[in-house]
């Protein structure tokens, strides 16, 4: 194997150790641990894990991760969060936005940048 590729399987396993206490922070741990997936082998640097993309709000619009406001609102949000966006079954995250402030892929962008200084934090 490559020192690269040996270097990131070090980093992943610097994140797996750590143990967040919020749903937020699992979310984060996951996509750090999604986001080191990508690099096929490349060197672990912001400018690679955006992948081409100018910044992580464009990387999330982009739908190089979650595109599903679903599917973002269970990687981020707590049981009890998630029980805002269902009444009668229904999945109400597709007309609901999480906060006052900012959209699901809003949401999932900050996400992403702080997974990715969790990323660069543990190299």
């Amino acid at each position: 194997m490559s020192k690269e590729i040996n270097d990131h399987d070090s980093v992943i396993q610097s994140i797996e150790n750590t143990r967040p206490l919020s749903a937020w922070g699992k979310g984060v741990k996951n996509a750090a641990i999604d986001l080191i997936g990508t690099l096929e082998g490349r060197e672990i640097t912001e400018y690679n894990l955006l992948n081409g993309a100018s910044n992580w709000l464009h990387y999330s619009e982009g739908g190089c991760a979650l595109i599903y406001n679903a599917d973002i609102a269970e990687a981020y949000c707590t049981p009890s969060e998630l029980k805002r966006f269902y009444r009668a079954g229904k999945n109400l995250a597709y007309e609901c936005q999480p906060n006052s402030k900012e959209t699901w892929i809003q949401l999932q962008a900050r996400a992403l940048s702080q997974a990715c200084r969790l990323i660069l934090k543990n190299c």
